[in-house]
């Protein structure tokens, strides 16, 4: 792999993702060696919910969207995964097929693992098996906080906490650049009421809408919302 400068970059920033994190640089290396490139162009499918999975990845460039389909083509959005995340190791671990869709929010280059080469690693590494443990259960945990706010927030309590949660762009006040069917996607409502609430919150100040961007200018009003029995 010294040779190998492509390989070298993949490895460094594999070692951001928490499975690597807890190796030693020989095994993460071992491990490294199993993983090969893909690219995905802007609206690629990478893999689709019930198709077979043999294989977890890790985000090394771009953004990974994970979602669910659900009624009349709509989908739930679950999540937008960065550089030095993985996914797919639910598929990879019990061989089932695959649980979300996965699909490439822009030009994306991932790493992938396969099933018969990491299942033997997970087996000699006991770090790496528990901190694959601590990720599912991260993920479980957020699921479950999920079907939790669906069920006893309201929509104004959902879209806030989606608005504070994702990470925003550029310097001082947070700009996100998602549309109104993206937020509605991710905090379970229609565009509709999601456009009402933004437009109410723009005219008490809350926020600003301008050129696709959700301006935030007082993410405390947003915090209240969330935290408000």
């Amino acid at each position: 792999m010294a040779n190998n400068p492509a390989a070298e970059r993949g490895l460094k920033l594999l070692e951001k993702c928490t499975l690597f994190g807890a190796l030693d640089d020989k095994a993460r290396r071992e491990l490294a060696e199993h993983a090969h490139p893909r690219h995905f162009a802007t609206g690629d499918a990478i893999c689709r919910i019930d198709e077979h999975g043999d294989s977890m990845m890790a985000v090394v460039l771009g953004v990974v969207r994970i979602s669910l389909p659900v009624v009349r083509g709509k989908e739930l959005i679950l999540a937008d995964l960065r550089a030095g995340e993985m996914f797919g190791e639910i598929a990879l671990l019990d061989g089932k097929p695959r649980s979300a869709n996965a699909t490439a929010l822009t030009n994306c280059e991932l790493m992938v693992l396969e099933r018969r080469d990491v299942l033997p690693f997970l087996e000699r590494n006991p770090a790496a098996c528990m901190k694959l443990m601590e990720l599912l259960c991260a993920r479980i945990r957020r699921s479950d906080e999920r079907m939790s706010d669906i069920a006893f927030f309201d929509l104004p309590a959902r879209l806030a906490k989606t608005l504070l949660s994702y990470p925003a762009q550029g310097h001082g006040a947070a700009k996100l650049s998602l549309s109104q069917r993206e937020l509605a996607e991710m905090s379970g409502g229609t565009r509709e009421n999601v456009n009402r609430c933004l437009r109410d919150w723009q005219r008490r100040g809350i926020l600003e809408l301008k050129d696709r961007w959700t301006i935030i200018l007082k993410p405390e009003a947003l915090r209240e919302l969330v935290t408000s029995p």
